[in-house]
């Protein structure tokens, strides 16, 4: 293992609390977004760590902030629910709106279109500038995760009652409802989609991944760990819940986090157990790299590790944090990660590979 300790580029320092979340610029990965406990979302260069743009006027933390497919705007979310959106080369606030308390932001994958879902389970959708608005009604508990597929047209939304919903954007009508025996049995945490959207997987409080078909509805596989616990996880009976899911590109394989500290590789079709990689502390994010099968972790104990996933052995490690890494996110070429964390700083760390 190249342990490389401090081996960081750049501290982004501007935020005076935490830094909940962070994205990168999708054209160029140069710019990243941050947003914070104080208020504040800074969209800033990776190079120099230069504000490019502060985002003011939020009236709470700022838990979502994320450009838009074309890199032309950003949009920034606070807890209570206040979104805006702003114009990166004019530096200028172009929209805003308020909705109830918001869980979670995403951008259409191909048009200036900006997706939300809140605490009282609706999940908006706007034109952005001219703020054209349809609404998806809910069973009337959170939605607390969102995914928009890759064809533009559906969205996948997991729900506080732990159902699954798939949308139809432009109908307005939910196709497939993933409830009951199949479906999960505490509220969803988090869900990914393969490359190509026919696959989505989800996480949840009660300790289960499942995969499910978008054309058909069906649950296709199950996945869940018998955990040891870590620092961090709840004492609850036997929930370990899922943090966080993701398909690799380049293998049939899917990363499954859990709050016990235990990142598993499965295999998608034979659903096999391939490896467990054990962290000494809860998992809060994971991420696979665009082309390879390296799969990457933030944790509790503030450093991001490396993990190759056919092999299951840690490939390096990355500390420089003096508190948990609450969001981090890695370019296409895989040789930056720009890190959020509970020290109040965001972190540029160039990855160094041996096999490069």
């Amino acid at each position: 293992i190249h342990s490389l300790p401090l081996s960081f580029e750049l501290t982004f320092s501007k935020h005076t609390g935490s830094v909940f979340c962070v994205s990168l610029d999708p054209a160029t990965n140069s710019l990243a977004v941050t947003g914070g406990e104080d208020d504040k979302a800074y969209v800033w260069r990776v190079s120099d760590g230069e504000v490019v743009l502060e985002c003011t006027g939020h009236k709470d933390s700022v838990t979502c902030a994320m450009f838009s497919h074309d890199s032309s705007l950003v949009a920034t979310g606070d807890m209570s629910g206040m979104i805006k959106v702003w114009r990166v080369e004019t530096k200028e606030e172009i929209w805003s709106f308020e909705v109830g308390d918001l869980e979670w932001l995403e951008w259409h994958p191909c048009a200036p279109v900006l997706l939300a879902g809140t605490d009282d389970g609706n999940v908006w959708m706007w034109k952005i500038p001219a703020g054209d608005c349809k609404t998806f009604q809910s069973p009337g508990c959170q939605a607390t995760s969102g995914k928009v597929l890759p064809d533009g047209k559906r969205a996948v939304v997991g729900y506080e009652d732990g159902t699954v919903r798939v949308w139809d954007l432009k109908q307005g009508n939910a196709i497939h409802v993933v409830k009951g025996q199949d479906g999960h049995q505490g509220a969803l945490t988090c869900l990914a989609c393969n490359k190509d959207g026919s696959l989505v997987l989800s996480g949840s409080v009660d300790g289960c991944a499942k995969l499910i078909n978008t054309t058909t509805g069906k649950v296709v596989g199950a996945f869940s760990v018998e955990g040891g616990k870590a620092k961090g996880s709840r004492d609850d009976e036997d929930s370990n819940s899922v943090e966080s899911v993701g398909f690799c590109n380049i293998l049939p394989l899917i990363a499954v986090a859990y709050l016990d500290g235990t990142l598993a590789i499965y295999d998608v079709s034979s659903q096999v157990l391939r490896h467990r990689c054990q962290h000494e502390a809860g998992i809060v994010h994971l991420q696979w790299e665009e082309s390879s099968s390296v799969v990457s972790t933030c944790s509790l104990d503030g450093a991001l590790r490396l993990w190759d996933a056919r092999s299951g052995n840690m490939v390096s490690e990355y500390r420089g944090h003096t508190a948990e890494i609450l969001d981090f996110t890695i370019n296409r070429e895989a040789s930056l990660a720009v890190t959020a964390s509970g020290d109040n700083q965001g972190k540029v760390f160039c990855l160094q590979r041996p096999d490069r």
